[in-house]
């Protein structure tokens, strides 16, 4: 059974930092893309990063600022994304999921959700 787990959101001021982990079981990391989103309140679910080991692909919201990165533990089968210099418009549930190899910045071509971690950002 294919489950994906998201953790690590909190309440940050501006300018801090967090780690998002998505702890994922049923499927192989290696042979599937795994998208990070978010979603705000009133806005529609967008792409925030992905990674694929099928074709080597990364996709960054924000590139080339460079605030967040992804990155794969093989190991605990654990994707996790590194977001700094955090802003209030990062406020958002943020959301893991998975594809079959290859990245895709659409929500709805991704099979598989954890059920969101939310992160929020003020002073």
């Amino acid at each position: 059974q294919v489950q994906l787990v998201e953790s690590g959101g909190g309440s940050v001021q501006p300018g801090g930092s967090l780690r998002l982990s998505c702890a994922a079981s049923g499927f192989t990391l290696s042979a599937n893309a795994i998208g990070w989103f978010r979603q705000a309140p009133g806005k529609e679910r967008e792409g925030v990063s992905c990674s694929s080991d099928s074709d080597g692909s990364t996709y960054y919201l924000d590139s080339p600022q460079g605030r967040f990165t992804i990155s794969r533990d093989i190991a605990k089968n654990t994707v996790y994304l590194q977001i700094n210099s955090l802003k209030p418009e990062d406020t958002a549930v943020y959301y893991c999921a998975v594809r079959p190899y290859k990245c895709d910045d659409s929500p709805t071509r991704y099979s598989y959700w954890g059920q969101g971690t939310q992160v929020t950002v003020s002073s």
